[in-house]
């Protein structure tokens, strides 16, 4: 642990160098990459290690001028009617090189499965449903053209998943894929869930 975050704290300037002003036009690209249908298929044909998973996330709200929200599903692809997790994303700019992407929860979760569809389900859904991941959050920036990338802060992600103390999550978006490592430790930062060889690839379908 203490190796990667010597890297990391090698690799930062750099990355901050890398880093470039961020407009509404971004935040539209950004949504229109995340927008869509993924799935790990080819991934974990190729490594056991990693499972199969559809991803899907719809834009919602259209109409709400705060940013662009997302409603997110995630499954395994052979029981998409039991997805695993179920989430909202408020995508909006945080400062002039960062997009932030805030995750919350939903309640009554089942409510809403496959949701993703546009179907009637979806339009009961509300800001009012929705509970705050706080520190949860991906903070993005845009590396080049065509490619985002970030992660949470620190420790602030708490989770209890599993033995957990907190989770972090590293994400890379461009027009055909979304890579994201999530991952859970410990009190004393060792790793209890998660995938430990690297993210998921999810390849955009649709």
């Amino acid at each position: 642990m203490k190796f990667l975050f010597a890297i990391l704290l090698f690799s930062l300037p750099f990355i901050l160098l890398a880093q470039k002003n961020i407009s509404e036009n971004d935040i539209q690209t950004l949504v229109s990459f995340m927008s869509g249908e993924f799935n790990s298929k080819k991934q974990a044909s190729a490594d056991s290690a990693f499972f199969d998973i559809t991803l899907h996330m719809t834009p919602i709200w259209p109409d709400n001028n705060n940013g662009k929200w997302l409603y997110v599903e995630q499954a395994v692809s052979s029981g998409l009617d039991k997805p695993y997790r179920q989430r909202v994303y408020h995508v909006y700019v945080y400062d002039e090189t960062t997009i932030m992407s805030k995750v919350y929860e939903i309640e009554n979760p089942a409510d809403f499965i496959n949701a993703w569809k546009l179907n009637s389900a979806i339009e009961k859904l509300s800001p009012d449903m929705l509970v705050d991941r706080q520190g949860c959050g991906i903070l993005l920036h845009k590396i080049k053209k065509g490619r985002f990338e970030g992660q949470t802060v620190g420790k602030e992600c708490l989770s209890s998943l599993r033995g957990a103390a907190y989770a972090t999550s590293e994400v890379v978006i461009d027009k055909k894929k979304l890579v994201s490592w999530d991952r859970g430790w410990d009190l004393n930062d060792s790793q209890v869930w998660g995938a430990e060889k690297g993210g998921y690839i999810f390849v955009k379908k649709r």
